[in-house]
């Protein structure tokens, strides 16, 4: 075989191995996304939750030229949509917009058929507001009432309700019968609408709820805020005492942050984080965010991992794993 045609040879096996090859880089390299982006909520339509990912969908939409739609899947203690967001496609067209109960779910639940580790933290986006409200024929105005009033009574006399179990609201509730001394029966809700009519209705004294939901109830004046559960008085509601004054060391917070399932490439999970804390710095987003009682607080993809950890052992020091019941 001569140079030549030995040349010849190479020329022809390369473009052939270049032609079998475009395919893959072809794929490589489109663009993301490359068709509409699901974002699963573990929460029903109408909740502060619910009103937060249709505000980023339609953000997201806008950077991303491509759908953005919102699949709430509620059910199981958000159980249901946090396994959805799971078993998705890992290629970044589908995401779940998260929160606390992922980390509470973490300690409390034996019986979760996923783990943290089988979801890719994105980026955090802040946190809700959250806060003690009663309606407003209570007797107690403040939490240091409500204990003295609670101590007066057999155990469980008072109830209180959440959006759920393994919610950040019934750690909330969990963690002033601890701190305080009393016993104030849990209720679970699948979602906060119907505690609400419960509440007002008289059925359930107490609950547990993010303000930006329950705020037309309170402007209204049918019910009141007895205490918020952050640490330090809210920027948002600065009016309203924190549990912690009464109780110090008081503390449960409730925050949202995107996931996605875990084995995407890196360079996607950058690009994912990147795009999503970009929306939530512009100018505007502090602004728009804070009306609907969030404080926006990013953080991108190694320090929200660190966060969730961080989190579960926090969790972990005033909680305790459930034991699921048996059929």
């Amino acid at each position: 075989m001569t140079d030549l045609t030995a040349f010849k040879r190479r020329t022809v096996l390369r473009g052939i191995a270049a032609a079998l090859c475009a395919p893959a880089l072809v794929r490589a390299q489109a663009p993301f996304p490359s068709r509409p982006v699901r974002i699963v909520l573990p929460q029903p339509p109408g909740g502060a939750a619910d009103r937060l990912a249709r505000m980023l969908a339609d953000r997201l939409e806008a950077r991303w030229k491509q759908p953005v739609v919102l699949d709430n899947k509620p059910g199981g203690g958000v159980v249901v949509g946090t396994l959805a967001t799971v078993r998705a496609p890992a290629d970044g067209h589908t995401i779940g917009l998260l929160g606390s109960s992922l980390s509470i779910n973490a300690v409390q639940r034996t019986d979760l058929p996923y783990q943290v580790k089988d979801l890719q933290p994105l980026a955090r986006v802040g946190y809700y507001t959250m806060a003690l409200v009663a309606p407003a024929s209570f007797p107690a105005n403040d939490v240091k009432g409500l204990i003295a009033l609670a101590k007066a009574q057999p155990a469980n006399h008072f109830s209180f309700g959440s959006n759920g179990i393994g919610t950040s609201a019934q750690l909330g509730g969990d963690l002033l019968n601890h701190m305080a001394g009393i016993q104030l029966q849990h209720v679970p809700y699948n979602g906060a609408a119907k505690m609400y009519t419960d509440m007002i209705g008289g059925q359930v004294p107490l609950g547990f709820s993010v303000v930006s939901s329950a705020e037309s109830f309170i402007k209204s004046g049918q019910m009141k805020v007895l205490g918020v559960t952050s640490a330090q008085r809210s920027p948002l509601y600065p009016q309203w005492p924190t549990i912690a004054e009464t109780l110090p060391g008081y503390e449960s917070v409730n925050w949202a942050g995107f996931c996605a399932p875990a084995g995407l490439p890196r360079e996607l999970v950058q690009r994912l984080s990147d795009d999503i804390v970009a929306v939530l710095r512009a100018p505007e987003m502090a602004r728009t965010l804070a009306d609907m009682g969030i404080e926006v607080a990013p953080l991108g993809v190694d320090d929200f991992q660190a966060f969730i950890q961080s989190e579960i052992r926090r969790f972990a020091a005033v909680t305790r794993p459930l034991v699921p019941a048996k059929n």
